[in-house]
């Protein structure tokens, strides 16, 4: 059977298709749309899935949404209820919004779906799951474990904002729910904001910036104190309460009361384009510190509930990858894995799963591999489809025959110093890019993450990048013994690969620490010597492996720089149009779309208007 998971109307929307426990097509719409985190209804996303399995709506055995609108509705008007008379103007702006769009999803999916093609309305099956038992059977079904405890953390679902569950025979049962307003993302979310970060976009920015900290000063403790005495009550099985009296997301349009949250830290908020200064990185590792103790509180707990030795992991809070390596160094659970789209756009993949097990009743047949296909479930394009966009904006380009050419002269390249843009294969499904819509570079260079940052990702200069490295020589670089394929731990630098470091390191502020050269491969060695590495397995990956390997046998280096190929501001590309266009707006050096390698030095930049579209700020 055709199962249409979807997600939508808070943030990343995104659809799957599953046939059977085969996952046929995965994307976010923001990738189609080019609006970063679209919440709209993801008919783009839709259309490419039904189109991969070519079949049509009326095809579908379901269509299953990913959480159940009553039951966050009647959250939503109980919160009100009980902080009234507070939160009025919140309150006016939402209830139209809900009564338009989101509470009548039903009557909106066949709206939207009729924009795709005719169908009989009566033939349509359209069923909803919860928003955690989504997330949960998201980690577990492709995971390919016969039985495993389920954690999921995020900032809310219908009520709850955490949950853990148990999986065996096939089935999910969920044991023990956190409920809103008490949440640790929103408790994250809302340092998020107060450091002058976007919420539900910003938290990995105020991950990276947490370890600038300064670890045991008086400073960072007398933040974690406040914290624990003023913010949160955190209690041994993982379960907290948050001080709404600081917290204002419950009944206005700010997350949280300003002028309690500046007398409390003595500190002003940040605004986006304020400097940032030591005491934001300790408030940064304050928090990061406290939600790890949180976080390991929870597995704990959900060890000693479950009696289980696998843990599984959804929620947008499994994107902290700092805490996911505690979680996996504590050694409390022998095995971990984590939903590579783990945020509300994988909610649409649990959706389809969960009918398919829970409702269908679809014998469950464990594998003990993962079912993800690499997160490599998005739309692919021909080289037919990438010379129709070239000759469109008449760009100049060499075509290559042998893929195995273009991995050599890039390999060159790459240890010539140049920036290049990698546009092969399916598009990732989540919000990391592993190999396929990729800016790559040469993790030797001192100056490749300032240069990266500032001249072809137009973002903060703090931001750490990832390596990619060969799935068997990992440990020559990293204190690791697992596989990370999609970049959700990170690992020590191995104590070979470091410099030494100046006698006052630990004592500089952001900047100065920032440019201390670590290690061999310092634009990937993070202050603290982590890195949040992607292994790359030639079975998963044989073409990114490939050039990693021609890398290797030119440098003796069997790694490189990894992100994710977009500027700030926009999601990952897409297309081939959306490569080139991000390619000529800024300081790459060199595109590889499948078999055409472009030279911006061959380019007639003059010619695109869409050149200075990105400045640094």
């Amino acid at each position: 059977m055709y199962i249409l998971g979807i997600s939508a109307y808070y943030h990343d929307s995104a659809a799957c298709l599953i046939f059977n426990n085969e996952i046929i097509a995965a994307a976010q719409e923001e990738r189609f749309t080019r609006k970063k985190h679209d919440k709209s209804f993801p008919i783009n996303a839709v259309r490419f899935c039904l189109n991969q399995a070519q079949i049509n709506v009326s095809e579908l055995s379901a269509i299953v949404y990913y959480e159940k609108p009553f039951l966050k509705f009647e959250r939503l008007l109980e919160s009100y209820y009980h902080f009234s008379p507070y939160g009025l103007a919140s309150f006016v702006k939402s209830i139209p919004i809900w009564l338009r769009e989101k509470l009548f999803i039903k009557d909106e999916i066949y709206s939207q779906l009729r924009k795709i093609e005719s169908f009989d309305k009566k033939k349509i099956k359209i069923y909803f799951s919860e928003h955690h038992l989504s997330h949960a059977a998201s980690a577990f079904y492709p995971s390919g474990f016969s039985s495993a405890a389920i954690l999921t953390i995020d900032g809310m679902g219908e009520w709850a904002s955490a949950s853990i569950a148990k999986a065996e025979n096939g089935k999910i049962k969920i044991l023990k729910e956190l409920h809103y307003p008490n949440s640790l993302g929103l408790l994250y979310s809302a340092f998020t904001y107060f450091l002058g970060f976007v919420v539900n976009s910003g938290e990995y920015k105020l991950m990276g910036l947490a370890p600038y900290g300064i670890k045991n000063a008086e400073e960072t403790e007398n933040f974690k104190n406040l914290i624990r005495q003023k913010l949160v009550e955190i209690k041994l099985d993982g379960s907290i309460k948050l001080n709404m009296k600081y917290f204002g997301f419950a009944t206005s349009l700010k997350m949280i009361k300003i002028k309690k949250w500046q007398k409390l830290f003595g500190l002003k908020i940040r605004k986006p384009k304020d400097d940032i200064l030591q005491i934001h990185c300790n408030l940064a590792l304050a928090i990061q510190e406290i939600t790890e103790e949180i976080v390991l509180n929870m597995v704990k707990y959900a060890q000693e509930i479950t009696g289980e030795k696998k843990l599984c992991l959804a929620g947008g809070v499994a994107l902290n990858c700092v805490a996911n390596s505690k979680i996996l160094n504590s050694k409390i659970f022998e095995k971990i894995y984590i939903q590579p789209a783990t945020g509300d756009a994988g909610g649409a993949l649990g959706a389809a799963f969960s009918y398919l097990y829970l409702y269908e009743n679809f014998e469950y047949m464990p594998t003990g591999e993962d079912l993800m296909k690499a997160a490599f479930l998005g739309p692919e394009f021909s080289n037919f489809d990438i010379l129709k966009v070239l000759r469109k904006y008449e760009a100049n380009y060499v075509f290559y025959e042998n893929k195995q050419e273009i991995f050599k002269y890039i390999a060159k390249k790459i240890d010539q110093g140049k920036i290049i843009g990698w546009f092969r294969g399916k598009m990732e499904f989540g919000p990391r890019a592993l190999g396929n819509r990729s800016i790559i570079a040469d993790a030797r260079s001192a100056e490749m993450q300032k240069k990266l940052n500032l001249k072809i990702k137009f973002r903060e200069g703090f931001r750490p990048f990832a390596p990619a490295v060969l799935l068997e020589d990992a440990k020559k670089y990293f204190d690791i013994d697992i596989a990370s394929p999609y970049m959700l731990f990170t690992s020590q630098v191995k104590k070979s690969m470091r410099k030494k470091l100046p006698d006052n390191y630990e004592e500089l502020e952001l900047f100065p620490k920032l440019y201390v050269e670590r290690s061999n491969i310092p634009a990937v060695t993070h202050c603290d010597f982590s890195a949040r590495l992607q292994t790359v397995d030639k079975n998963t990956n044989p073409d990114f492996y490939s050039l990693i390997e021609k890398f290797k046998e030119i440098t003796n280096t069997s790694l490189i720089i990894n992100t994710s190929f977009n500027v700030r501001g926009e999601p990952i590309v897409c297309s081939p149009e959306d490569a080139f266009r991000c390619f000529m707006r800024t300081d790459m050096d060199i595109l590889v779309l499948e078999n055409y390698v472009l030279l911006k030095e061959k380019q007639n930049i003059k010619k695109y208007s869409f050149k200075e579209k990105f400045k640094p700020d």
